[in-house]
């Protein structure tokens, strides 16, 4: 051991390094001693303490005269019994020093302390372990910059700033140039002064929400801040600064609440005007924060010629077990004035419910909710969702579910469902409420659980099938009145399927089985001739009836593979076809005993046919027996194709056609037209499945007559061809995109939820309640994007994507040869630069002869602000809507927008 006098007032120790394992533990046991800094009077003469950090390479700063050969102790705790209440932990890169005159702990470049729930780290840090006070700050460089800013965090609170003063004991602390995150706030202040744990004072602060706080798009300059962390921030006379240009924007004070949780406060209505209902106010209401699981936001629209609207929104969530969404609108519309022939006023209302069970939360039941009705024309003349896409849709669907399995042998299923179909343009609703379906699994009355099922008789098994509904059919004006429970349906039908499978001669699969099924309705009709009308009536019977039917069925089919190869150094090797011919019998005797007679003329010599159950929701018995045989033949075909691209050289396989699929069927009973028309579709992917391709075309092998009626007469026969095509459609869609992980649209977006399409064919949703969303697709996440603001060149590679869809129809039921439907729909974005995106979506109708509805997209990143501007140039949506703003949520209020909204008629 030698000792070192430097011109210091304290002494350094150095160590050499270690010979024998016994001096190593002594030695090792000595400092670990003094690290503990349990100090008493006799130790004076040792003034201080030089103990050199860890390092990899084993050099120590030359600056402060440390040999290169010193043996790096690391004590990792300190403890003054007569000052500290708590166990220190610190680390320094280059050196630590403590001097025990001044009570002076200093730990230098890349340094780190912790203290109770406080951490630090900075380039230099000194701690007087008397005085309770620690300080920190930064150091230069070999070039002469600082660096290492000081980082404090105590809690959830996180300071960086240029230097540091704190004391441990009081909590007080004074910080210079500091920067912080408060909830969606950045705050920067010229000199911070810490109270306690929960006051701060800045003096020539600037915040802002920006993500760079150096040199933020825009900040509010305030002399003095008053900041509670996590509660409040409350600011005296402060002026908005956009790009560094003081703005008259201006207040005298203001208060933003701070907090970790959802706070319920006021919404500040959006203000505007339009050609039919004048100036309004939209948006407007109050959130209600309820609970950390479910939130309620209460809005309302004013229009000064007295239409209104009121919508009630609320979420909920629980982790790991379900969450869904509830919203709730009405809006009572008004045209013109009183007295003019042109006043309407209309009541539209409209339900949506999306509720998603985690797949987690329990195995074996499961519930499920995605409802979207009300009034027919709500999304047409609705003044305040300008969704187009919902606007378009012809059709509102809903359905809610329960199911639930039970895990016995054979195991059981049960589900409850209602559903709802609406028709927007007939206003004809559908609905099941409910609908009950139960299934018993399989049962193998002839073979063991554990035993093979081979063979005709093992293989033999039966199920069991219940459905039970209630079906209402209705219109929108009936729509929850007494006639529309009046008018349900309701039945239970029991069905028992009894089934074997097998094989013949190796390669042909043989499936025969029996159906049997009892219906049990609880409505029925009579039908008789009214001598006082002279009118056959239809009278409505309630009570309970069944009846029973039976048939049965079998079929063979196999596969064929076939191969043509065309050689290994040819670009298309071979190409693979597989076929699929099957063959069923199906046999239905007949009913009649379920069919009565009536009268149908006054003279009582005429009658015919009926059956009580006609109408029925299972459908009704059947009079006529059939004997029908099936046949199709299913096809695909696929391409092994030399693949030069990869270095081993192993071919690719390209499937030409999905499908190719041919079928008919012959009624064996039939004294006429016993063939069914021959139905041929086609599917394929091509252009690395990107290109989706699908036709279909239906061909009858009879004529017909003047009248448009088929005849019992071959078409070849009466002077045509082999098959009369009566129909054929075509499909082709097409979405490529150079955008990685690009998708066709957002599975919950509110314009899914409103029946619209998912992509953005027929026009992207604006959601008026929320204008800081973006029309596209993205990631908002800032840290994943590049700097924008670095300058230079754009990627030469652009972003984009394409969209296209065509659909073609032919109808030829008698002989009109016409195309019924012929259009395109395109739809793209564009990344023109990195924050500038364009998008449109248009279409044209060939059989109509114009162009369908048409939107363009502008929008523009501002980084903290976002800009948009959405055009609907002609059409019966006609519409633009521009907007500016900041994208938080804590200052959303500071916006620009201005636009003008369809001018709907009501009534239509």
């Amino acid at each position: 051991m030698t000792l070192q006098k430097t011109s210091h007032i304290f002494t350094k120790i150095a160590l050499k390094p270690l010979r024998t394992n016994l001096f190593h533990i002594v030695l090792l046991a000595f400092f670990l001693t003094i690290g503990t800094l349990q100090v008493s009077a006799q130790d004076t003469p040792v003034k201080s303490i030089a103990v050199p950090a860890k390092k990899d390479n084993d050099t120590l700063n030359k600056a402060k005269n440390i040999p290169a050969e010193t043996t790096v102790i690391d004590t990792d705790t300190i403890k003054n019994k007569s000052a500290l209440d708590a166990i220190i932990k610190r680390v320094a890169e280059d050196y630590e020093e403590i001097d025990q005159e001044v009570k002076r702990l200093t730990l230098y470049n890349k340094a780190e302390l912790y203290y109770k729930d406080i951490e630090l780290k900075a380039g230099i840090i000194t701690m007087d372990y008397e005085k309770n006070e620690i300080h920190a700050g930064r150091i230069k460089d070999s070039l002469g910059n600082y660096t290492q800013m000081p980082y404090f965090k105590q809690g959830q609170n996180v300071v960086e700033a240029d230097s540091i003063h704190f004391n441990t004991v009081t909590k007080k602390a004074r910080i210079w140039n500091s920067k912080s995150d408060q909830g969606e706030f950045r705050v920067k202040g010229e000199v911070t002064k810490k109270e306690n744990d929960s006051v701060y004072y800045i003096k020539n602060a600037r915040f802002t929400t920006s993500k760079n706080i150096d040199d933020p798009e825009y900040y509010f300059v305030a002399k003095k801040i008053k900041l509670v962390p996590g509660k409040k921030v409350v600011v005296g006379f402060t002026n908005m600064v956009i790009a560094d240009v003081p703005t008259p924007l201006m207040i005298p004070f203001a208060f933003f609440p701070m907090t970790d949780k959802a706070e319920s406060g006021l919404i500040v209505p959006t203000f505007g005007d339009n050609n039919t209902q004048g100036y309004f106010l939209q948006n407007g209401g109050y959130y209600f924060a309820l609970s950390d699981y479910y939130d309620l936001a209460v809005l309302g629209d004013y229009y000064t010629n007295g239409s209104y609207g009121l919508r009630f929104e609320s979420k909920y969530a629980k982790r790991y077990k379900y969450n869904g969404n509830i919203n709730l609108r009405f809006e009572n519309n008004v045209q013109s004035e009183k007295g003019f022939p042109d006043y309407v006023r209309s009541k539209q209302y409209n339900i949506q419910w999306s509720h998603r069970q985690d797949a987690k939360a329990n195995p074996n039941s499961r519930f499920s909710a995605s409802v979207n009705l009300g009034s027919s024309q709500y999304y047409r003349q609705s003044q305040n969702l300008g969704n187009v896409g919902a606007g378009l849709n012809n059709t509102l669907q809903s359905s809610v579910s329960y199911s639930k399995t039970f895990q016995t042998v054979p195991q059981v299923n049960l589900s409850l469902s209602a559903t709802h179909n609406q028709n927007t343009n007939t206003e004809v609703i559908n609905m099941t409420l409910p609908t009950l379906q139960a299934s018993v699994d399989r049962i193998f009355p002839f073979a063991a659980d554990d035993a093979p099922k081979k063979g005709i008789i093992k293989n033999i098994n039966l199920q069991y099938n219940l459905r039970g509904e209630n079906r209402i059919q209705t219109t929108d004006s009936l729509f929850f009145k007494p006639q529309m429970f009046r008018d349900a349906k309701s039945g239970m039908q029991h069905t028992i399927p009894l089934s074997t499978n097998f094989k013949v001669f190796k390669h042909f699969s043989v499936t025969a089985g029996t159906n049997f099924q009892e219906t049990w309705v609880m409505n029925t009709i009579n039908r008789q001739y009214n001598n006082n009308t002279n009118e056959v009536e239809t009278i409505d019977k309630k009570g309970f009836d069944a009846y029973r039917t039976y048939n049965f069925s079998s079929s063979i089919g196999t596969t064929v593979y076939g191969t043509f190869n065309f050689g290994e150094d040819k670009k298309i090797q071979a190409i693979r076809h597989v076929i699929r011919p099957s063959i069923s019998y199906t046999y239905t005797p007949s009913f009649e005993r379920y069919y009565d007679t009536y009268q149908i003329d006054a003279t009582g010599t005429a009658y015919e046919d009926y059956t009580r159950f006609e109408g029925g929701i299972f459908g009704a018995p059947g009079k006529n027996y059939s004997n029908n045989i099936g046949i199709s033949i299913n096809n695909t075909f696929e391409a092994k194709v030399r693949n030069d691209e990869e270095e081993d050289g192993e071919p690719k396989k390209i499937m030409l056609l999905n499908n190719l699929n041919f079928s008919t069927s012959y009624n064996m009973a039939a004294d006429s037209l016993a063939w069914s028309p021959l139905r041929v579709t086609a599917g394929t992917n091509i252009l690395k499945k990107k290109m989706n391709i699908n036709f279909g075309t239906t061909l009858d092998p009879y004529a017909i007559n003047n009248s448009g009626q088929r005849i019992d007469t071959y078409n070849i026969n009466n002077g045509g061809s082999l098959f009369r095509m009566t129909s054929a459609n075509m499909t082709v869609n097409y979405s490529f995109s150079n955008k990685e992980g690009s998708g066709n649209g957002k599975n919950d977006s509110q314009t899914a939820r409103n029946g619209g399409r998912q992509d953005d064919l027929f026009g992207t949703a604006t959601d008026m309640s929320d204008r800081r969303t973006s029309m596209f697709e993205e990631d908002d996440e800032d840290d994943k994007k590049s700097d924008k603001t670095s300058g230079g060149f754009f990627n030469a590679k652009i972003p984009w994507d394409l969209r296209l869809a065509y659909s073609l129809t032919y109808s030829n039921n008698n002989r009109q040869r016409e195309i019924t439907g012929n259009s395109i729909m395109v739809s793209g974005n564009i990344d023109m630069t990195e924050r500038w995106k364009m998008g449109f979506s248009s279409g044209y109708d060939f059989v109509q002869k114009g162009v369908t509805f048409t939107q363009l997209r502008f929008e523009r990143d501002l980084l903290s602000w976002r800009m948009d501007f959405n055009w609907v140039p002609f059409g019966d949506n006609t519409y633009w809507g521009f907007f500016i703003g900041i994208k938080s949520s804590v200052l959303s209020d500071i916006k620009y927008e201005k636009r003008q909204v369809p001018d709907r008629i009501l009534g239509n």
